[in-house]
């Protein structure tokens, strides 16, 4: 059991880290965009359209690495106001409507990434792509985020719970 959590964590840190080499390429991208232009030259026809792809792939990479360290944001004004019982009730009802969210997200991020690659349809722009990439990564990223509001919901964690900062 302990190298299946092992093997968990791992695969939430190996996709925080494409993540970030995404976030890193995008820049260069944009960098190298801005400068071929203003030096007079036609810049690569593809950025804009990588880059867009991009950023819903870092989103959707990231974000169980995110609620894995309680690095997504919420608002505390009511928890700062009751007391603990209610904190708890609050706590639960949070994470079981989220847990539920997420699951409903997988099911139509699923079947939509499956129908689209059933049709065959692609995405055009300033390159041609299978519309199924750009969903692809919904389903994996859902069931991640909805398994981690499981492991709170269980009570494995708390995410109102804040240990040291995350590097």
């Amino acid at each position: 059991m302990r190298s299946l959590a092992r093997a968990y964590d791992w695969l939430l840190t190996a996709m925080a880290v494409v993540s970030a080499a995404v976030i890193g390429l995008m820049a260069l991208a944009i960098m190298f965009d801005v400068i071929v232009r203003n030096i007079g030259f036609r810049p690569p026809p593809h950025t804009s359209a990588a880059v867009e792809f991009s950023m819903l792939y870092v989103t959707l990479l990231a974000s169980p690495w995110l609620l894995r360290h309680k690095g997504h944001v919420y608002i505390e004004v009511l928890l700062a106001h009751v007391d603990a019982r209610w904190k708890r009730i609050f706590a639960l009802v949070t994470y079981a409507t989220c847990f539920v969210a997420c699951l409903l997200l997988l099911y139509y991020s699923l079947n939509l990434t499956l129908l689209n690659w059933q049709r065959g349809g692609a995405d055009i722009r300033s390159f041609d792509m299978p519309r199924w990439l750009l969903f692809a990564a919904m389903p994996p990223s859902f069931l991640l985020m909805a398994i981690e509001f499981g492991r709170f919901l269980l009570g494995y964690d708390s995410l109102y719970d804040r240990g040291p900062p995350v590097v």
